[in-house]
């Protein structure tokens, strides 16, 4: 069995940056343990599958070890090449474990859609981590896949190499480190670890600002942001809070076009 895929750099305007993707239309679900077993091969930080479903779409997410409830990055990816490689215009209405998705096709770009999902309070952080931040750490806070550590500001963000084998140890939960921007450019800056989800370091990651804008919203009071991923490909995310979602605007640039070989 043969299937198109395709490999999209999501939060960029070229090939070679933001945060790379896999994408596959299909027309209706494979096994989950093949599609699991595609995105270990991609070894992509996510890898995504999509399917008609009325006038919408349903949208799947797999890391190389974990399906996921929640992926930005691959979201854009997905509208992009539904967009370019399909001719489907927008907007575009995604269905996936989180809720409702939306992208909308700009002249020059994309808006993506969220569900704002705001900071949940967390007493404490988990014993397996709280020696490697337990000097830095100003505050934290979680949401339902991951635990956010606020440090003292960009200077400590970009500094810090956080135990990944530790880190691990939290299984699928990740780990966002945020601190306010120094530059006149940006408002915040933000680095994503997941290793035990199979993702050392995310390079640009949509999800986990559908959290941090409401926490910086209301930290700075304003509701357009300009946030900086500073990991090493980095990303630059242009957002806005609107009520109860996040629009993150974003480029994308289809990298590869290949056909796999599935077995029968």
């Amino acid at each position: 069995m043969f299937l198109k895929m395709y490999q999209v750099d999501a939060f960029s305007d070229r090939v070679f940056g933001g945060n790379p993707a896999a994408v596959l239309v299909l027309e209706d679900w494979l096994p989950d343990s093949l599609m699991q077993s595609i995105a270990s091969e991609n070894n992509l930080a996510e890898t995504a599958f999509v399917k008609r479903a009325g006038d919408g779409w349903n949208l799947r997410w797999f890391t190389p070890t974990v399906e996921v409830d929640f992926c930005g990055h691959a979201t854009l990816a997905t509208a992009h090449i539904l967009v370019t490689e399909y001719g489907i215009p927008g907007p575009l209405s995604f269905s996936a474990r989180v809720g409702h998705l939306k992208v909308e096709v700009k002249e020059n770009g994309y808006l993506l859609d969220l569900p704002c999902i705001p900071p949940e309070d967390l007493a404490q952080l988990p014993d397996i981590i709280s020696p490697i931040f337990s000097n830095q750490a100003e505050s934290w806070f979680r949401n339902f896949e991951n635990i956010f550590v606020v440090l003292s500001g960009e200077d400590a963000v970009r500094a810090c190499q956080p135990d990944l084998s530790a880190l691990a140890g939290l299984g699928p939960v990740g780990v966002v480190i945020t601190g306010q921007s120094t530059s006149s450019q940006y408002d915040f800056v933000s680095r994503y670890f997941a290793p035990g989800a199979g993702i050392p370091e995310d390079p640009v990651t949509g999800s986990i600002h559908a959290t941090l804008v409401p926490y910086w919203a209301e930290k700075l009071d304003k509701k357009c942001l300009s946030a900086w991923q500073a990991s090493q490909r980095g990303g630059h995310l242009a957002c806005e809070l609107k009520e109860d979602r996040v629009v993150i605007e974003g480029k994308a640039a289809t990298f590869m076009k290949a056909e796999i070989c599935l077995p029968a």
